[in-house]
């Protein structure tokens, strides 16, 4: 987990926490943006946790036509570009073809491949040859052992600035579990993992064509995931989730963040 500290504005790389990926679904407004990012960054300033902001640029997989899928590249990648420079913040998006990742690169400190993308190979090395650091989200339908060789598409441009995410294994049509031994399996790659609290509670496939989830129970993964080893927490949080834009079934309201990293940093010094 070394390379976390060649991270442009990581800080508390060195408190011994968890880090922690946070933010938006996808970016709805340069306000909401901004006012979720200021929050987080203050509450993981005063638990000292190394903090990277997410938001997705552009939502390429939605259920529905109609669904939101942003507010323009353009205008999303600079909103976000405005976020790292103004509030000296990391930042993760999104890529969803080869061609995506050169030019989220210039505005984002680190790249996501989604996990219905995770085998993609040349996505992955597009990824890779970025130079940037990579979070590859473990596909619904692969066994934690099958991502060393995602993360091995990337390794091979050179880039071995990797971390692997868990967002849950499909259990039937509509719903998703958790299998935690899934941590210590692909830390067997070498690479840090992270655990997604809230996707990992999503309920796809609902009649209406609107994720479902159940976001009462994001506490409950949070804390096995750290207790369990995870080296990372991978979160959505919004100041309203069900006015969001996006996944707002399974999101974890604002409000309620700091309470539950209070309780995952307690967590973490027990079990060190």
């Amino acid at each position: 987990m070394n390379f976390l500290t060649d991270i442009p504005n990581l800080r508390h790389t060195g408190s011994g926490n968890f880090f922690l990926i946070a933010g938006p679904c996808v970016v709805e407004s340069e306000e909401n943006v901004f006012q979720v990012a200021e929050v987080v960054k203050g509450i993981t300033d005063r638990l000292e946790i190394p903090y990277i902001f997410k938001a997705s640029y552009r939502k390429a997989n939605r259920t529905r036509p109609d669904a939101y899928t942003g507010p323009g590249d353009r205008q999303a990648l600079a909103i976000l570009d405005r976020v790292r420079k103004e509030l000296s913040l990391p930042v993760l998006t999104d890529i969803h073809t080869p061609a995506e990742a050169a030019i989220a690169a210039r505005s984002v400190d680190v790249l996501q491949i989604p996990a219905f993308l995770s085998r993609q190979t040349d996505l992955l090395t597009a990824a890779g040859r970025t130079g940037l650091p990579v979070n590859i989200k473990k596909g619904q339908f692969m066994a934690p052992e099958a991502m060393h060789f995602a993360a091995a598409k990337v390794a091979a441009t050179g880039n071995h600035r990797i971390f692997l995410t868990d967002r849950g294994t499909m259990f039937g049509y509509h719903d998703l579990i958790v299998d935690f031994r899934s941590i210590p399996v692909m830390q067997g790659t070498g690479y840090p993992v992270v655990v997604d609290i809230t996707h990992s509670l999503q309920q796809p496939n609902q009649r209406d064509g609107i994720t479902g989830g159940r976001p009462e129970l994001i506490a409950t993964l949070g804390r096995a995931a750290i207790a369990a080893g995870a080296d990372g927490i991978f979160l959505e949080t919004h100041p309203d989730p069900p006015h969001a834009l996006s996944d707002g079934a399974n999101m974890l309201p604002l409000n309620r963040l700091e309470e539950l990293l209070q309780v995952l940093v307690k967590i973490r010094r027990a079990v060190q």
